[in-house]
């Protein structure tokens, strides 16, 4: 079996280096498969023995590099060394069971589909693609980048839209991919009696907005108008 890459992303101060040390210590916990864990960063201070660094590849646009649409530079070709297949997956997730099927998926592009959209938007958090196979989809953004931040929100939105225009888009199946706020936290008032749910069957929780991991396992929202009791079972796993 060949060995695949995780890759994952850390730009200016937002995360520290305890995101990408808890997000590897994770991946070996939750993975079988022979793996390459690799930090794109401009700053590497900090991560432990085990991930490899390289800079972020620039993004080559006026005005850039830009937060959110930075990450269309995993599609440089080459990047780096890099080959085979990559799994990229955002520094604010929390892996709770094994996550060898997003590689064993029979799949071209499969993206996790955004909770709320009932476009073909997914949400770029996990996602897994052929290195060197794709680099058009950051040529086209280099080309048309002008045009295209005006027709869509974010990087996904781009992302999503492009890759369904080639017929290659894919969606992980429902269940793997939950959304903390979504999926986990109480509706209405059942959120000040019942801490967030561990969603059955779910791989990774993904921490879109606000909260993050940590803000979870002490009970701590973000939004004055969420409440979110504390949840041991992210704690048990943010580690």
């Amino acid at each position: 079996m060949s060995v695949v890459n995780i890759i994952c992303m850390k730009w200016g101060n937002k995360y520290g280096p305890e995101y990408v040390n808890i997000l590897f210590s994770m991946v070996k916990r939750h993975m079988r498969r022979d793996f390459r864990f690799v930090c794109l960063t401009d700053d590497s201070t900090g991560l432990v023995s085990g991930i490899e660094s390289f800079p972020i590849p620039e993004l080559n646009i006026p005005n850039g590099p830009e937060r959110g649409w930075d990450k269309l530079v995993t599609f440089t070709a080459p990047l780096y060394d890099l080959e085979g297949e990559a799994l990229f997956l955002d520094l604010d997730i929390v892996i709770i069971d094994n996550i060898d099927c997003f590689f064993d998926h029979t799949a071209q592009f499969p993206i996790i589909k955004d909770w709320v959209k009932k476009d073909v938007t997914g949400n770029s958090s996990v996602y897994r693609f052929t290195l060197n196979q794709h680099q058009d989809i950051l040529e086209n953004f280099r080309k048309n980048h002008n045009t295209i931040r005006k027709q869509v929100r974010n990087e996904q939105e781009y992302l999503s839209n492009y890759v369904a225009s080639k017929e290659q888009l894919t969606y992980w199946p429902e269940s793997w991919c939950k959304s903390f706020k979504y999926n986990c936290v109480q509706k209405g008032l059942a959120a000040w009696f019942t801490p967030p749910k561990k969603p059955e069957g779910a791989k990774i929780i993904v921490f879109h907005g606000k909260p993050n991991p940590p803000d979870a396992i002490i009970g701590r929202s973000g939004k004055w108008y969420r409440k979110v009791l504390s949840s041991t079972w992210v704690a048990e796993n943010w580690k």
